[in-house]
């Protein structure tokens, strides 16, 4: 149903040999246009960026994308003097060249001929995907480059996406559909004004956009394609019930679910498993527990996405018999158990990235995973379960993903939190606003017992214990090392922190118990933390770890994502020298807003130094009329951060 996939395009090879060009009509129009200033770090310009879907039938799609770029800066080049097409079974290429207009001597044209045919797909097995490649000459700064390309298409849903912003300025964006005779068409916007085509006729509607920003790149802002401009059309042929009533997420849900069909329906040797994994559980909640983490942590995530195995999940008993499927084959599986034990469960679509799915743009093509929402009875009431929803008319649901193996039962990723999520039932389906857990399930509790020698030097244990989402990171981060390794994420933790350093033990507790609490001991020596001046010692109470956001004074242009909600302490009790007393303090710190809090206090009692602090993030996007709490919130935690206490020698 979804094709997952992290593509990573690296490769090596020869520019193609280039041929003096014929250039085409309209690149060279795009070539010739007089462009506004840009900013000087401007690398590149999109002068004309061109789409034609053309849809013949139900069956087929014919795509022609056309490109020119304006080459301003070395960078330009890296980025841009590259083009790289894919294609598949189902979506052909069938036509590819690309020109090179360069800032002196002759233009140049490659061919698909001349290019380098990859495939670049990470954690599957297999996919027939690939990709083209042509590295285009003389792409410096002051070229143009061009590229037009056609592939042929056999959909699996009636809709395309038109995106029309870049990480450069665009100078004109075109979207052209072509349809056949009385079919209709339905269009969502996003993230721009709503526009009506610039032509309209029996054979083709036409969209333009023109002078586009690039959206430019600010610390911690929202994923791209959250914020990117970009328009959704749906296609619809002529039905007997007359004129099409256009995109709903209903609508949108019921044609995913037709790919779903039964192919969870429980197999006997699914029954005899879950009958094996539920012997000796005596609740049902014990037997959905057992039979979800089955699922998570004994299928193995792997993909063989062919055609239609892009979007439509194998049957559950292909992936229970081969122990491996990607995120619709798990839930389809895990789907298949519940079933056996009497509990209903619905596939939901998700992205995996925060603002992409939006309320107001129904499209299938907005989802990059699948995940599961099951039905819990009612006398199921553990308040371990956190992510649980209660939509009207389905009951209380538990949101679980079988994919991430790394977060507990109960909980989902943080990164599907505040999140929505398209639940698909037999006849149509629900957007769900996928629950925020409270800051204390995500929880980081630092603990430091610390001895300052006279000379400076700091040497002490740190216990760091953590849960929900900081425990789930830190645990994938450790897990997918070698154990060898694993020493390294200390050393580069304390780098951060300490100039001058060396680790003296270090040990990992309930690494792969994902209900408990991960536990972190290590201890070291630091020399020369403090520093002197005179019979002054200078120490910052705030040893390591870092709280501010670093969002910066500048004013920004989107919101701010904070990742979690979390509740974070740290404790740091340090051992002053003999003879040492605290001439100077820091000043307690407290900055409240409806997004977070921060609160932190100094003291010095019994020769020993005490820092104490919390940091609790409540809610995980902040928008930009609320950047200025941000930017007074982040201030305030940075000033604490930096803040010194000084002691004094006060005996020999």
């Amino acid at each position: 149903m979804i094709k997952r996939c992290a593509v990573l395009l690296t490769f090596l090879f020869a520019a193609p040999a280039a041929a003096l060009a014929t250039v085409p009509d309209w690149l060279k129009a795009a070539a010739a246009e007089t462009l506004p200033k840009y900013p000087e770090e401007t690398i590149a310009v999109i002068l004309l960026d061109e789409q034609v879907t053309t849809v013949k039938s139900a069956d087929q799609i014919e795509t022609t994308y056309r490109r020119a770029v304006r080459i301003l800066r070395p960078q330009g080049k890296e980025r841009y003097g590259t083009v790289a097409v894919s294609f598949s079974s189902d979506n052909r290429l069938t036509y590819l060249k690309a020109w090179c207009i360069p800032a002196t001597g002759d233009s140049y044209e490659m061919k698909e001929k001349d290019a380098v045919e990859t495939s670049a797909f990470k954690e599957e097995l297999y996919s027939d995907v690939r990709f083209k490649l042509i590295a285009i000459p003389a792409a410096g700064p002051g070229s143009v480059v061009g590229y037009e390309y056609t592939q042929k298409n056999r959909p699996y849903f009636l809709q395309d996406e038109w995106r029309f912003q870049e990480r450069i300025p665009v100078r004109l964006s075109r979207f052209v559909l072509r349809l056949p005779s009385s079919w209709e068409y339905s269009a969502k916007w996003a993230n721009y004004a709503a526009a009506e085509p610039v032509s309209q006729n029996k054979d083709a509607v036409t969209w333009e956009a023109r002078d586009v920003p690039a959206i430019e790149k600010e610390p911690d802002m929202p994923p791209f394609r959250a914020i990117v401009a970009r328009m959704g059309v749906q296609f619809f042929a002529p039905s007997a019930e007359g004129k099409a009533a256009g995109a709903t997420w209903r609508s949108v849900a019921a044609r995913d679910a037709q790919l779903v069909g039964e192919r969870w329906t429980p197999t006997p040797p699914i029954q005899a498993k879950v009958q094996e994994l539920a012997a000796g559980k005596a609740t049902i909640l014990e037997k959905v527990r057992v039979l979800a983490e089955f699922a998570q942590r004994d299928i193995r995530y792997v993909a063989i996405e062919v055609g239609i195995g892009g979007f439509q999940p194998h049957l559950a008993d292909e992936v229970f018999s081969h122990r491996y499927g990607d995120c619709k084959d798990k839930a389809t599986l895990l789907r298949s158990m519940l079933k056996v034990i009497g509990v209903d469960s619905n596939y939901v679509l998700v992205h995996t990235e925060r603002g992409v799915v939006q309320p107001d743009f129904p499209t299938s093509l907005t989802f990059n995973h699948v995940i599961l929402a099951i039905r819990l009875p009612a006398e199921v009431d553990d308040p371990t379960l956190r992510a649980t929803l209660s939509p009207e008319k389905l009951g209380r649901l538990l949101i679980f993903d079988p994919t991430n193996r790394y977060v507990p039962f109960g909980q989902i990723p943080e990164y599907e939190q505040d999140n929505y999520g398209l639940l698909l039932t037999s006849d149509s389906g629900e957007l769900l606003h996928l629950p925020l857990a409270a800051p204390v399930v995500n929880r980081l509790m630092r603990t430091a017992k610390l001895t300052l020698k006279p000379d400076g030097t700091l040497v002490g244990q740190v216990d760091e214990m953590r849960q929900g989402a900081p425990a789930a990171i830190e645990r994938e981060r450790l897990l997918e090392m070698q154990p060898a390794d694993r020493p390294k994420l200390f050393n580069s933790f304390l780098g951060g922190f300490l100039g001058n350093y060396s680790i003296t033990r270090a040990t990992i507790g309930n690494l792969e118990d994902y209900d408990s609490f991960l536990v972190l001991h290590y201890e070291f020596v630091a020399p020369s933390y403090a520093k002197t001046a005179g019979n002054l010692l200078i120490v910052r109470p705030r040893v390591f770890g870092e709280k501010s956001v670093g969002v910066g004074a500048k004013p920004r242009k989107y919101p701010v994502d904070l990742d979690m909600s979390t509740l974070q302490t740290d404790l740091f009790e340090i051992e002053l020298p003999p003879g040492y007393e605290a001439d100077e303090v820091p000043k307690p710190a407290l900055s409240e807003f409806d997004f977070g809090k921060y609160t932190s206090e100094t003291k010095v009692e019994n020769g020993v130094l005490r820092y104490k602090r919390s940091y609790e993030i409540r809610n995980v996007t902040v928008p930009l009329d609320k950047l200025a709490n941000l930017q007074s919130f982040d201030r305030s935690i940075t000033a604490d951060e930096r803040a010194s206490a000084v002691l004094r020698r006060v005996s020999q």
